[in-house]
């Protein structure tokens, strides 16, 4: 526990990709046809609501223009930035193990977080998404800077990493939800974690999110992938194709993680996730055997209760799925 703390560091974790956006937008209209909207779009005043509505209206047969725009819509109205980290000093020693969070009080509100960072770093590092409306976010984004000072209180959570064994690792993250999980995995590759009695263990990432610039920490994951045989980053984003050339996975977590199992697991899949056995997007030759894994799963409630009980599914033995929601 704390009562004063400095902040080190405040720095987005996303990009402001306006510009690419109302590009996209405009070549997707004069595809479809829609010149006159292609141009209005590319305007400073653009009413995306507007256009929106005005498909809306039309016949049917216009499905995949909605969504896409609809998407593209929603991340132009997004304020930038919306996602970043907050690294945090101590006058006193903060203990904590992986997995744990803290409360930050800032202007009189607080708010717990978990911590991003390993234990064997200085100070801590949140990962902070922006909340439309929400208590404390707004602030943070608006005003927080480098020499504020904070409240920090904690740790807490038992959220925690199990005892080394010679099980393989999964972790399965949507959003911010990969923040204790970086904690986690930072923490197995500096203590030698991955390794027991002489033997490498496969540690999994599976991060979902919309877009690939909310991805965080994307690429320290990519250089870990490339530093560490068995480490393996697998990220999906759901929308990143309407924007880029994206050509990787975009099914939920669950949906993608089941693409990674040997076969004979495949075999006691439900209906709801047999479908997604298809060729992966990854070139991995590693495998995941649930019966010899263990799960860490964070996210948003609904999100987490769905990673953590498709782990279940597959036949990960009770005692050895963890998670975590908020939200």
């Amino acid at each position: 526990m704390t009562d004063s703390a400095r902040v080190e560091r405040v720095e987005p974790l996303d990009e402001d990709r306006t510009e690419r956006v109302v590009e996209r937008a405009a070549e997707l209209l004069d595809v479809h046809g829609r010149e006159e909207w292609a141009e209005r779009v590319a305007s400073e005043d653009a009413d995306w609501d507007e256009l929106k509505s005005a498909i809306e209206g039309e016949e049917r047969g216009h499905e995949n223009l909605l969504t896409e725009l609809t998407s593209l819509r929603d991340r132009y109205q997004r304020p930038f930035s919306s996602l970043m980290s907050v690294a945090i000093d101590f006058e006193e020693e903060f203990d904590f193990v992986p997995g744990q969070y803290a409360t930050m009080r800032y202007e009189h509100t607080p708010r717990p977080y978990s911590i991003a960072s390993s234990p064997n770093a200085d100070g801590i590092e949140l990962c902070v998404r922006r909340v439309p409306h929400g208590r404390l976010t707004s602030k943070l984004f608006e005003d927080l800077s480098e020499g504020d000072r904070v409240t920090v209180r904690g740790p807490n959570g038992d959220f925690v990493l199990e005892e080394p064994s010679g099980r393989d690792m999964a972790f399965l993250a949507t959003g911010t939800g990969v923040a204790p999980l970086r904690s986690m995995i930072k923490y197995t590759f500096e203590e030698g974690r991955d390794e027991y009695e002489g033997e490498r263990r496969d540690v999994w990432l599976f991060l979902g999110a919309s877009w690939k610039d909310d991805l965080a920490y994307r690429e320290e994951f990519e250089e870990l992938d490339d530093e560490h045989e068995n480490f393996h980053f697998v990220p999906t984003c759901s929308r990143e194709e309407y924007l880029t050339d994206w050509e990787g996975e975009t099914d939920y977590v669950q949906q993608t993680l089941v693409k990674y199992l040997v076969e004979r697991a495949e075999e006691n899949l439900s209906d709801d996730l047999a479908e997604y056995t298809t060729e992966p997007a990854y070139d991995i030759d590693a495998r995941i055997d649930p019966d010899g894994l263990e799960v860490y799963a964070c996210g948003v409630n609904a999100m987490v209760s769905m990673l953590a009980g498709a782990a279940r599914d597959l036949g990960v033995p009770e005692d050895h799925v963890q998670y975590e929601g908020y939200g």
